[in-house]
């Protein structure tokens, strides 16, 4: 299949990336998971490389949720997450949830992710997700095999173009049914962590009517992370990404207002990104910032850290309607 096929959809949803924002030969596709996943599928997500270019290239990807994804026709790949390396990426992998920014070294081909949001986790897994945190493992270790194997074989049929929806719908929607009794607590959390100027773990609990023991046990049990942590990632990508889409990058007068100061902002930047701001925009990302605009555009935000579930039914209302 062409790069071109790829950039098609499995919708006649009408907005497609502007070129300009990649190079010859790449591709960035995001499609929404129907209806009934929406809670629990953060969204879905095609990449492609083809051609002299494509061969060890590296980019950049924000720390994030956990995400399932399947590599097609690809060459080598290695992932770096902080001082960890995991190579070679295996055909059908778990990347679990992340606090540092993820190096990606590819050789062309084709990926296939599927973004699992805390929702989804607790219905997919009975692992807990701070298991797998700042780790790439094979989906079959996280997952079993059963899964893994049928994910594969039914996504190298679609070969990455408009049948990989319609699939991934069909195969999650029976793994997605069954309600788990901590859904009220982790969407209330999960909310919360979408709210400027909250901080403080202990105002969360009390928001949450639970204790800082329980709220702990919902961190890390379906996020991966303390809740400490969580929203220390939350506010330093809200910064970043209002950084990353400012006409003048060096303006931090945008980051969040619990910020004390930039210095305050800088020392979180070390922390998620292991360097700071302005090296970190000076990177060739070309599938970050094509996929910040993509995904902002069909699934209403920018990244999947920041996914707002309302903004996400808003999307897919309208592509809905179009239809």
């Amino acid at each position: 299949m062409t790069i071109t096929a790829l950039g098609q959809r499995g919708t006649s949803e009408s907005h497609f990336l502007e070129a300009s924002l990649l190079p010859p030969g790449m591709i960035v596709r995001y499609e929404q998971p129907g209806v009934e996943l929406i809670d629990h599928i953060t969204g879905y997500h095609v990449y492609g490389a083809s051609g002299a270019a494509a061969m060890n290239q590296i980019d950049w990807f924000l720390p994030g949720t956990a995400n399932i994804r399947v590599t097609l026709n690809a060459g080598p790949i290695e992932i770096g997450i902080g001082r960890r390396i995991f190579s070679p990426l295996p055909e059908a992998s778990l990347f679990g949830p992340t606090s540092r920014a993820i190096r990606a070294t590819t050789n062309g081909g084709v990926m296939i992710g599927i973004g699992v949001s805390a929702l989804g986790w607790a219905r997919l897994s009975r692992r807990s997700a701070e298991d797998f945190h700042n780790r790439v493992v094979p989906l079959s270790e996280a997952m079993g095999d059963g899964f893994s194997n049928r994910l594969t074989q039914e996504l190298r049929g679609s070969e990455g173009g408009p049948m990989v929806k319609p699939l991934l719908d069909a195969l999650l929607l029976p793994l997605l049914g069954l309600a788990h009794p901590d859904e009220p607590l982790i969407r209330e959390f999960a909310a919360l962590l979408m709210v400027e100027g909250v901080i403080d773990v202990a105002i969360v609990a009390r928001r949450l009517g639970i204790s800082t023991h329980s709220l702990r046990r919902i961190a890390t049990r379906y996020f991966g992370f303390v809740p400490k942590v969580l929203l220390m990632r939350a506010r330093f990508l809200r910064s970043l990404i209002k950084l990353m889409t400012s006409t003048d990058r060096r303006d931090y007068s945008a980051i969040d207002p619990s910020y004390h100061d930039a210095s305050h902002f800088l020392r979180d930047a070390k922390a998620f990104l292991g360097m700071t701001p302005r090296r970190f925009l000076s990177l060739e990302r070309p599938f970050l910032d094509a996929s910040i605009h993509e995904r902002a555009a069909v699934l209403g935000s920018a990244t999947q850290a920041l996914h707002d579930f309302d903004l996400a039914r808003e999307r897919l209302g309208t592509s809905g309607r179009a239809i």
